[in-house]
């Protein structure tokens, strides 16, 4: 039986991989770190309502079997490039950082289609340093999934992205296009769930969008 940690378990992924988990015989715990109450009460389920400024007031609390790493904001929602990369760097590789220190095993990190540090956008950028920096953390196995744009039903309404997945699904059989075609985020979540319990994944694998449907 065992014990994972959620981060991001009130976001679109997250909170789908949090019902899996929950519903899932092999897992006996799940743990969701989070800023506000996800409002789901389980028998199962430990929420930690934390503040991301305060690590020392939380960070024992980082230990299980399996770090599961979908947290993540807009740069509306954040008010500025500072304060998502603060949400979508910072916070999330403090989480992971204290992870490997508590000896967690393994980590599913979710990242991005896009990622590359030498992408012309602030997101791309972004992600992939956070890739690259929980590759240096003393894992027994990170894997780092690479969804292209996220699908499903949201607490906030994201206008850009309805009418950006609309687009996509259109054009997504041009040649060069397909990985970046949408994705829901259940997928995603299942997809999370399948690369932990899978042993034969390579210690540092990155899931494109195609590995993801297949899995599906």
């Amino acid at each position: 039986m065992r014990t994972a940690v959620i981060l991001g378990a009130t976001g679109l992924v997250g909170k789908a991989l949090m019902k899996q988990l929950l519903e899932d015989s092999d897992f006996s715990q799940v743990k969701v770190l989070v800023r506000r109450s996800t409002g789901i009460i389980h028998a199962k389920l430990k929420e930690i309502v934390i503040n991301f400024d305060e690590p020392e007031e939380w960070a024992h609390e980082v230990i299980g079997d399996v770090l599961f790493a979908a947290f993540g904001t807009t740069l509306k929602k954040a008010g500025g490039k500072e304060a998502q990369y603060k949400v979508d760097y910072s916070y999330q590789f403090l989480v992971a950082r204290l992870a490997a220190i508590n000896s967690v095993p393994d980590c599913i990190l979710v990242s991005s289609a896009g990622a590359s540090i030498d992408s012309k956008f602030f997101y791309s950028r972004m992600k992939a340093e956070l890739d690259r920096d929980v590759a240096k953390l003393d894992f027994d196995r990170l894997v780092i999934m690479k969804p292209s744009m996220l699908i499903g039903e949201r607490e906030d309404s994201r206008m850009g992205e309805t009418v950006g997945s609309i687009i996509m699904k259109a054009l997504f059989w041009i040649p060069g296009i397909r990985k970046y075609r949408p994705i829901p985020g259940t997928i995603v979540a299942q997809a999370m769930i399948h690369a932990y319990k899978n042993p034969g994944v390579h210690p540092i694998t990155q899931y494109s969008l195609d590995t993801l449907f297949d899995m599906n």
